[in-house]
C-alpha cells in the first residue's frame, strides 16, 4: 500500500485514463476524489471501484474550463477527505485542425481545459498540500513530436505543460512537494480506440507495434505519487511504447 493514508484528486476521471488512474491510486491505498463533467453514472462506477478497494471515493461535477468549478472541486475534496496530498491534472480535450481551419472556439476550449485548467487546479491545491505532496499532470507525447499538421494546437497545449511543470517544481521544491508530468502515447480509450480510424497509423509509430492501456499510465502516476519518486521533480515521463524513440 504505497499510498496508504494519502488523499488524491484526479480531474476528468469518470472514464478512460483518468478512471484508470483513480482506481490505481485507490488500489495503492489512497482515498480518491474525482471530477467529471457529464456522466454521473460513469463517475459513480469509478467511485464504486474506489470503495471496493476499501478507500473513500468522492465524485464532484466540475467543468475543467470553469475557473470557479475548478476551485470549488479542490475545496470539496479537502472537506470530504480531510485534506489533499496528491493532485492529478488529467482532464483534457482533443480538438484537431490546421491553424488556418481550426475555429477560435476550439482554440479557446483547448487552451482553457488543457493549459489554464491544470494551472488553476494547482493554484487552488498548493495551499493544502503538505510536505511530501505531489502534483502530477497528464500531457501527451505529441508535446515532443507533431506527426500531423492538424495536431499543432493540441500539441502546443501539451508542450505548455512541460514548462509549467518545470516552473512548478522550482516553486514547490523548497516545501518538499514535487511536480511531474506523464506523457502518454497512444492509449486504448473511447476517445482514441485502437480499432478507430487512426489506429493503424498510430500503431505504426510505436516501437512495440501496439497501443498501450490506461493501466500503463496509471502505474506511472502511482510511482510518481509514491515515496519512491521523492527525488524526481520537474520531469516528464513519456509512456508511449517507443513512439518518440
Amino acid at each position: 500500500m504505497m499510498l496508504e493514508g494519502k488523499r488524491a484528486l484526479v480531474t476528468g476521471a469518470s472514464r478512460g485514463i483518468g478512471a484508470s488512474i483513480a482506481k490505481a491510486l485507490a488500489a495503492a491505498g489512497a482515498d480518491v476524489a474525482i471530477t467529471y463533467e457529464k456522466s454521473s453514472e460513469q463517475a459513480a462506477r469509478v467511485v464504486e471501484a474506489i470503495e471496493a478497494e476499501g478507500r473513500r471515493g468522492v465524485a464532484i461535477r466540475a467543468d475543467s474550463a470553469d475557473a470557479s468549478a475548478i476551485q470549488a472541486s479542490v475545496q470539496k475534496t479537502v472537506e470530504a477527505l480531510g485534506g489533499l496530498d496528491i493532485l492529478v491534472n488529467n482532464a483534457g480535450i482533443l480538438r484537431m485542425g490546421d491553424v488556418k481551419d481550426i475555429s477560435i472556439e476550439d482554440i479557446d476550449a483547448t487552451l482553457d481545459v488543457n493549459v489554464r485548467g491544470p494551472i488553476l487546479a494547482a493554484k487552488a491545491a498548493i495551499p493544502h498540500l503538505p510536505t511530501g505532496g505531489r502534483i502530477i499532470s497528464i500531457g501527451s507525447y505529441f508535446a515532443d513530436r507533431v506527426p500531423a499538421s492538424m495536431l499543432g494546437v493540441y500539441s502546443a497545449s501539451k508542450s505548455a505543460l512541460v514548462a509549467f511543470t518545470k516552473g512548478l517544481a522550482r516553486e514547490l521544491g523548497p516545501r518538499g512537494i514535487t511536480a511531474n508530468l506523464v506523457q502518454p502515447g497512444s492509449i486504448n480509450t473511447d476517445m482514441n480506440p485502437v480499432e478507430g480510424p487512426f489506429g493503424p497509423t498510430l500503431k505504426s509509430l510505436t516501437a512495440t507495434g501496439d497501443y498501450g492501456n490506461g493501466e500503463d499510465i496509471a502505474q506511472a502516476v502511482v510511482f510518481l505519487a509514491s515515496k519512491n519518486a521523492s527525488y524526481i521533480t520537474g520531469a516528464a515521463l513519456t509512456v508511449d511504447g517507443g513512439a518518440n524513440a
